[in-house]
């Protein structure tokens, strides 16, 4: 059997953004959805998931998650067999990106947050198809179960949020970057460029998905993520 999956959901995600690659990947391996809602710092969330993860590990991370991958892989880079980063990046926070979530607290705060996630992740951040509606759906529901205190404290992680390019630079283990071609959030360009920044990784850009591939194509990314968990090991 092949070693544990960690999945780490995303920005105000459980573990419903993978629910199609759990539902397949689960017969043939053991996985768990690790979350990341609590701290208010990336090293404090990784620190504490440190705790709580098996000895050794394959790690996939989306969004927010990838970025609490990517420190996991710093902390622990003997633990971390293989890694996997969606929708993401490894770059700080710039001064206006952190300033702009200000505003976003407030109103989540305020009792607002519905509106704020639709300023998030919305139907322009989708590929085009009749499946927007349903994966909206699914994303203000998980936000929703999630509530505004979470939303504070991963808004602040983000902010607070430490540039990562050595981290993947130092990368030894088989490494898949995974994209949606229509992704504004976080673009193909960038993803390529966080590819070639680790020496084994993969790139895969789900043509027909935007900001979230897990979901919009489930298929083709748990066959990504198959094929990358039967990558032979890197020898460090």
């Amino acid at each position: 059997m092949a070693e544990p999956l960690v999945l780490l959901p995303g920005l105000m995600c459980d573990a419903r953004l993978f629910g199609p690659q759990i539902a397949e990947l689960s017969a043939d391996m053991a996985i768990m959805v690790a979350p990341v809602t609590q701290g208010e710092r990336i090293e404090e969330i990784a620190s504490s998931l440190l705790d709580l993860l098996p000895k050794r590990f394959a790690l996939a991370g989306f969004g927010l998650g990838g970025i609490v991958a990517m420190e996991i892989l710093r902390r622990a880079p003997d633990r971390v067999s293989r890694l996997a980063l969606i929708s993401t990046t490894p770059l700080a926070e710039t001064p206006a990106s952190a300033a702009n979530r200000e505003p976003q607290i407030v109103r989540a705060r305020s009792g607002r947050l519905m509106e704020v996630m639709r300023d998030e992740v919305n139907v322009a951040h989708l590929a085009p198809g009749g499946h927007r509606s349903g994966v909206m759906e699914l994303v203000l529901d998980m936000a929703q179960a999630l509530g505004p205190e979470v939303y504070i404290r991963q808004c602040r992680a983000l902010q607070r949020r430490k540039d990562q390019q050595a981290t993947l630079r130092k990368c030894k283990v088989p490494t898949l970057v995974l994209c949606g071609a229509h992704d504004p959030l976080f673009s193909v360009k960038r993803h390529s460029f966080m590819a070639e920044l680790i020496p084994s990784a993969h790139l895969e850009v789900m043509e027909e998905a935007g900001h979230l591939p897990t979901l919009e194509q489930p298929e083709d990314v748990t066959a990504a993520l198959r094929n990358w968990m039967k990558q032979p090991f890197v020898l460090h």
